[in-house]
C-alpha cells in the first residue's frame, strides 16, 4: 500500500488495519491487568556485535509479501519497506529518536552546507560500495532516486515527492563517487532526503520503476549484507542469506526469513516454534504466550497512528455532511477500550497524523477541527443530507440504503471486536456498516484498488520530521491518503503556507494549523497511536532494524547487527 512516511520516499506507511502486529518493548511483564506496565519509548534489546554469536536463523511473520516490491513506488507498503531493508542499501541510519547518521559501509562522507544561500548535501560513496550486479554505487544512484521521486515526470508513480521536489540539481563531484545535491534556497529539513535509501540506476526508467518489481524483487538491483535466497510470491515467502558481494561488517545471521500470515496463524506459528517473534498487541494474544518459556515481552511506544477514512468518491460519502456525520458517530474512547483491553496502556489523545503527542509542536488538530463524539449531531447532519430513517432503523435516500463496506484484513478476535464496536456505533445513527473479514494478504491490492468504502489502517512514521511529509499525507495523487477529499487548491495552500516557510519550526506550526482545516473536509481522522508489544524468543537482539516497525522508535539499524546473544 502506500505510506506516510511510508515507503521509500515513504514517509508514512500504511500498515494493516487496526492495532495488530508490530513490535514492542522489553519489560518482562506480560500485561495481565494486575500491575501497571511500563511502555518505553523504545525497547529492542540493543546489543554490541561482540555480545552476539555468528550464525543462527531469525524467522519473522509479516502481513504479506506485497506485489509491489519497489519500496519507492506509490503502490508499495510498509511491508515492502520492511523486506527491502534486508537487501537494498541502508545508506543512512537513525538513532531511536530519529537522529540520522551515515552508514560507514556505504558512505565516506555525508555533509550538509549552505552555499550561496542554498542548502547543499554532499554524498561520497566508499570505494567498495557497489550493487549486486556489479554496477558501481555512485552519484548516478542519487540522481536516479531524485528524478524518480521529484514529481516532474508524471510517468513515475512515487510514494512521495516531499524533499525531492525541493532539489534543483544532482551533479557529479570531483569523482563519480561523489554526488552534490543542491536545493532551491535553504531547505528546512536537510536531514530528510535519502533517509529511506536509494534506487539502482536501472529503475530510472518510469516503466521499470512502476512495473519491473511487481512480484519480482530483482536481487541484482540490491546491495548490502544479505541477498535473497528464496522468493515465492504465491506463498508469501522470502528469505535472505549472507551476500557474497558484501564488503562491510559480517552479517551475524546465516538466514533470515519472512512468511506472510494472518493473525491467528502467526500466534500459532510462534507457539509451535516456527517463527521467533510475533505481535501480541491484544489481551487474547498476550494470554496465549504468557506461560511460554524462553521468551521475552517487549513494549514500546509505536510511532504510528491508527486512523479511519472514508472514500468520498463513493455515492454514500459524496456529501460532506454524511462524512461529518459518520466521523462524529465514532466513539474513539470505546474503540481504544476494545483495542487495549487488558494491556494496561493509556496515552494522550491522538489528534494529528503529522505529529505524535510526545513531540514538540504537537497540536490536537482534530479538536481544533471541531470533532467530538456526538451521535445526536450525526443524526441531524444525516437528516439535513436527506437520509431518512427506515423501518429497520437504517437510513434511506432515493430508494438506496445508507450501507457501506468496511473490510477487516485480519482474523484476529480483537480486530473483529473493534469492527463490531464501530458497526454498533454506526447503527445507532442509521448507517449500515457491513464488516467484511478478509485475509491480510489481500490488503495491498484491496487498498490500492479502492475495494472498500471505509477503511481503518495504520500510518507508520519513518522519522520525527512530521511536517516535512505533510504533502504526502494531504496532497492529491500521493496514494497514501485515499479519502479523495484532496483538491488542487489545498495542494497550493500546502506549498504556500507550509512548504515555502524557511524553518522546520515554522513549517510545523503552519502544518498543525492547516491540518485542522483539512480534517474539516471529513475524509479521515486519527483514532489512536497505541503500543507496540511483541513476544520474542529470548536472546534475539537489535530487533526491528527496518523502518516502519516500531520496537526501536524511529530507529533504523544495520540489518547485519541483528543476531542471537552468545
Amino acid at each position: 500500500m502506500k505510506h506516510h512516511k511510508l515507503m521509500g520516499a515513504l514517509a508514512f506507511s500504511g500498515v494493516l488495519a487496526l492495532a495488530l502486529g508490530g513490535c514492542a518493548a522489553n519489560t518482562g511483564d506480560n500485561g495481565d491487568g494486575n500491575t501497571p506496565v511500563e511502555t518505553k519509548a523504545s525497547d529492542y534489546n540493543p546489543q554490541d556485535r561482540d555480545a552476539l554469536q555468528v550464525g543462527g536463523e531469525a524467522r519473522f511473520p509479516i502481513n504479506e509479501i506485497p506485489e509491489q516490491l519497489n519500496a519507492f513506488n506509490g503502490d508499495a507498503s510498509a511491508d515492502t519497506a520492511r523486506v527491502a531493508a534486508w537487501y537494498t542499501p541502508q545508506i543512512m541510519l537513525q538513532e531511536a529518536d530519529g537522529t540520522p547518521y551515515k552508514n560507514d559501509a556505504y558512505l565516506d562522507d555525508w555533509k550538509i552546507d549552505t552555499v550561496d544561500g542554498n542548502t547543499q548535501i554532499t554524498f561520497t560513496f566508499t570505494k567498495e560500495a557497489h550493487w549486486n550486479d556489479g554496477t558501481d554505487m555512485d552519484w548516478t544512484a542519487i540522481d536516479a532516486t531524485w528524478k524518480a521521486n521529484n514529481g516532474t515526470n508524471e510517468l513515475f508513480n512515487p510514494n512521495a515527492t516531499d524533499g525531492y521536489k525541493a532539489i534543483v540539481s544532482v551533479e557529479q563531484g570531483d569523482t563519480p563517487k561523489t554526488a552534490i545535491v543542491k536545493f532551491d534556497g535553504e531547505f528546512a529539513w536537510p536531514e530528510m532526503p535519502f533517509l529511506t535509501g536509494i534506487i539502482h540506476p536501472a529503475l530510472a526508467d518510469p516503466t521499470t520503476f512502476n512495473e519491473a518489481m511487481i512480484d519480482n524483487p530483482h536481487p541484482e538491483w540490491g546491495a548490502g549484507p544479505y541477498m535473497i535466497d528464496e522468493f515465492d510470491a504465491n506463498s508469501d515467502y522470502i528469505s535472505f542469506v549472507p551476500n557474497t558481494e558484501w564488503w562491510g561488517n559480517e552479517p551475524l545471521l546465516e538466514k533470515v526469513s519472512f512468511q506472510g500470515m494472518d493473525a491467528a496463524a502467526s500466534i500459532n506459528a510462534f507457539k509451535a516454534d516456527e517463527i521467533d517473534m510475533v505481535g501480541v498487541n491484544t489481551k487474547d494474544r498476550l494470554s496465549q504466550v504468557k506461560d511460554m518459556k524462553d521468551i521475552t515481552i517487549y513494549r514500546a511506544t509505536q510511532t504510528a497512528s491508527t486512523l479511519i477514512q472514508v472514500d468520498s468518491t463513493k455515492p454514500q460519502f459524496e456529501d460532506v455532511k454524511v462524512r461529518e456525520a459518520f466521523f462524529k458517530a465514532i466513539n474513539i474512547d470505546q474503540q481504544k477500550q476494545v483495542a487495549w483491553n487488558g494491556l494496561d496502556y493509556e496515552e494522550a489523545p491522538a489528534g494529528s497524523l503529522t505529529l505524535f503527542p510526545f513531540q514538540p509542536g504537537y497540536v490536537n488538530a482534530l479538536d481544533e477541527a471541531g470533532w467530538e463524539f456526538n451521535p445526536d449531531e450525526s443524526k441531524s447532519l444525516l437528516d439535513e443530507a436527506g437520509w431518512v430513517e427506515g423501518e429497520d432503523g437504517i437510513r434511506e435516500k432515493d430508494g438506496e440504503k445508507l450501507s457501506v463496506v468496511y473490510p477487516v484484513w485480519s482474523d484476529d478476535a480483537t480486530a473483529q471486536a473493534i469492527a463490531k464496536s464501530l458497526q454498533a456505533q454506526m447503527k445507532d445513527v442509521g448507517i449500515d456498516l457491513q464488516v467484511d473479514i478478509r485475509p491480510s494478504t489481500d490488503f495491498s491490492n484491496d487498498y490500492n484498488t479502492m475495494n472498500w468504502d471505509v477503511s481503518s489502517l495504520r500510518f507508520t512514521s519513518s522519522d520525527p520530521f512530521g511536517a516535512a511529509w505533510f504533502c504526502q499525507l494531504y496532497c492529491m495523487d500521493m496514494g497514501l491518503n485515499l479519502s479523495g477529499v484532496q483538491t488542487p487548491e489545498m495542494d497550493q495552500r500546502i506549498h504556500d503556507e507550509v512548504e515555502s516557510l524557511p524553518t522546520a519550526d515554522e513549517q510545523t506550526a503552519a502544518a498543525m494549523k492547516l491540518e485542522a482545516e483539512i480534517f474539516k473536509d471529513w475524509g479521515l481522522i486519527p483514532l489512536y497511536n497505541g503500543p507496540s508489544i511483541s513476544a520474542v524468543k529470548t536472546g534475539l537482539a537489535n530487533l526491528t532494524p527496518e523502518p516502519y516497525v516500531g520496537l526501536d522508535g524511529f530507529g533504523v539499524q544495520p540489518v547485519e547487527n541483528v543476531g542471537w546473544e552468545k
